[in-house]
């Protein structure tokens, strides 16, 4: 007996030796706890809300040319202190936002040097951390190969997840561009189409909450990031794939001693409230650059989602900057080959007529250098800085207000550091800058001060181009409303009322939505520059009530609320823009949604206008009573939108 008890005590006095340097920190409320480790000498965390483990112990560190950072470290102990800030951004989904953490910087050596840093930053519903790396010696840089960071999911977590494709594929080689499908509820254990998923990330931890991971603060300085599966419920960070951007650049990261990665981002909830809420892609960044003048967001039309590249001519565009005109929008934009279709005298004629309407203009550009077959123009114009300042004041001098830049060629530094001087060099011209076919934004609204929108999602061009797409576009809509827009701004380009995607509105794909659909998610999806998929003949041919509300429906936010939903099943949220509140609500599942709207959000007696697709209930007014609830049913493929008047 003697002698189990002294294994027993070896095994116990074991545990202690390696186990002992853990350090722990919890956020303000003390409900969000991390604990950080050197075990073995191998760099963990681990992540609980409660009593809950949503991420169990995870790797950290580092591989770089100067050292092997994920090994042989000693953890040699944690500065804790509250961080505070307090910041206004009229672009994301919460206009003011006080943001409050615990920050631990941790600190390890390696045979007696200090070699790293891992900073964390714990609020009331993210974790974040990122590395800092400093000199050795006299090296001065070093190159980051691969990140161990890892997010170990407990047993029985579902997923969420996009597939990364692979490059050089799809349309005109120009994947990866963040524009494939999700599998919804599915199994851990898979790596996608064989290369990762596409932040952000979703996870369900069974019963107990939700886990979304991103990055942030990505910029020039390094590479974007994807997630890889290594085993099971084990994910970790992965660097971009060597065939990006046709093989040119490096899939590491060259940097300057000391330095900062970008941020790794863990946002947790017992439900997905704090997904839809979580402002931690902003709050853990800073501007670069001040902006060079008061920008216009806001509403407008786009004749190439209906009518494609045959609408991109003079006659037409000016019929859409008319049409921008009679609904009060803001801008115009003209999408790919104006430069052949329309040439150059005719576009400062129509900006100049825009202008007397009050009435911007973006422009469309390929991003193209030598990094896909993207044909269309106008090309050569954003790849190198010569060629792209002469172009961007050309269109200051005719007074453009924005451009759409499409077709980039991946995540590697070279290609952030594009990024990054083509919304620079925009800004020295007041110019607000659209990405599409492009990388998720990362921080960028806060970043960048002329950053509109990104696409890196499957926008409303496949709506156009395939039934199938129609068909699915409830379902998409619940998913991107739960993942991709809760990091970033969404150039979707939807809410069409036409019946039919086509210029006579008489053919083409059919829209399976309704109208009550469109309008929801105009609210439902967040971007402060909105060019919605409408259309001249909307004025006559789509309902008064649905043109009325698409003509006041604001795009600048200042406060999301979650209500209730699920990825992929039905979505309803609440924003609000100033003191009107907007509830809308879709439903993706087979069957009506039958539910009861919470109405706390109104005082008693406050009157509410309803848009719904009961015919009896659509253009109502009703008023808040004392239990503040309200019966609806949404129908498949349908919307609701409650406005306190």
């Amino acid at each position: 007996m003697r002698k189990v008890f002294l294994g027993i005590l070896m095994l116990l006095c074991g545990w202690a030796s390696v186990s002992a340097a853990e350090k722990s920190f919890s956020s303000p409320d003390g409900k969000l706890t991390v604990w950080v480790d050197d075990a073995n000498g191998t760099p963990t965390y681990r992540v609980a809300l409660g009593e809950t483990s949503f991420i169990e112990s995870s790797p950290l560190g580092l591989k770089t040319n100067i050292g092997d950072f994920t090994q042989g470290l000693t953890l040699t102990g944690c500065e804790v202190k509250p961080v505070k800030d307090q910041y206004q951004l009229a672009t994301i989904k919460q206009s003011q936002v006080s943001y409050e953490a615990t920050e631990a910087v941790c600190s390890f050596e390696q045979q007696g040097k200090k070699v790293m840093d891992v900073v964390f930053r714990v609020s009331n519903r993210d974790v974040a951390y990122r590395y800092t790396i400093y000199p050795k010696g006299g090296t001065l840089v070093c190159v980051v190969d691969s990140e161990a960071s890892g997010f170990q999911l407990p047993a029985g977590t579902t997923t969420f997840l996009c597939p990364q494709s692979r490059p050089m594929g799809g349309f005109a080689r120009t994947a990866p561009s963040y524009e494939t499908g999700y599998s919804l509820d599915d199994q851990m254990g898979k790596n996608g189409w064989g290369e990762g998923y596409s932040f952000p990330c979703l996870f369900r931890v069974g019963e107990k909450g939700w886990v979304l991971i991103s990055e942030t603060g990505v910029d020039g300085n390094y590479v974007a990031s994807r997630l890889l599966n290594v085993k099971d419920g084990l994910y970790r960070i992965g660097f971009p794939q060597q065939g990006e951007c046709n093989g040119w650049g490096s899939t590491s990261a060259s940097v300057a001693l000391p330095c900062q990665t970008p941020w790794r981002t863990i946002t947790v909830g017992t439900t997905l409230a704090n997904v839809v809420e979580t402002t931690v892609p902003f709050d853990l960044v800073s501007q670069k650059y001040k902006a060079s003048q008061e920008y216009v967001w806001g509403k407008g039309s786009w004749s190439w989602i209906i009518g494609m590249d045959a609408s991109c001519n003079f006659d037409e565009q000016k019929r859409y900057i008319d049409f921008s005109a009679a609904m009060g929008y803001q801008s115009v934009l003209i999408d790919a080959l104006w430069d052949v279709q329309i040439g150059r005298e005719k576009i400062a004629e129509l900006a100049a007529y825009g202008k007397t309407k009050g009435v911007g203009l973006f422009l469309w550009y390929n991003s193209n250098g030598s990094w896909n077959d993207a044909p269309q123009s106008p090309k050569g114009k954003m790849d190198k800085s010569r060629e792209r300042r002469a172009e961007m004041a050309w269109m200051k001098s005719i007074g453009i207000r924005g451009i759409k830049v499409d077709f980039f060629g991946g995540d590697k530094q070279n290609m952030m550091q594009l990024y990054e001087d083509i919304l620079t060099d925009a800004n020295d011209f007041g110019i607000l800058v659209i990405f599409h076919g492009c990388t998720l934004p990362r921080g960028w609204e806060r970043m960048y001060p002329n950053y509109a929108a990104s696409e890196a999602v499957l926008a409303s061009e496949n709506l156009h181009f395939g039934q199938g797409a129609c068909d699915a576009e409830a379902r998409n809509a619940t998913i991107h409303a739960f993942i991709r827009n809760t990091v970033g701004s969404m150039d979707f380009g939807g809410s069409t009322l036409n019946k039919y995607y086509s210029a006579n509105n008489q053919r083409g794909s059919r829209r399976v939505t309704s109208d009550v659909y469109a309008l929801a998610t105009a609210v439902l999806f967040q971007s402060p520059v909105q060019h919605f998929a409408l259309a001249p003949n909307n004025l006559t041919d789509a309902p008064a009530w649905a043109i009325d509300f698409m003509k006041s429906v604001p795009t600048n936010w200042d406060e999301v609320k979650y209500i209730d939903g699920y990825p992929g099943k039905y979505a309803i949220f609440a924003r609000r823009a100033g003191n009107q509140w907007f509830i809308v609500g879709i439903n993706a599942e087979e069957q009506p949604l039958k539910t009861n709207i919470d109405l706390s959000l109104f005082e008693k007696g406050t009157e509410l206008q309803v848009y719904s697709d009961d015919a009896q209930l659509n253009g109502s007014v009703k008023t808040v009573k004392a239990k503040k609830q309200m019966a609806v049913t949404i129908p498949t493929n349908g919307g609701l939108v409650i406005v306190n008047k």
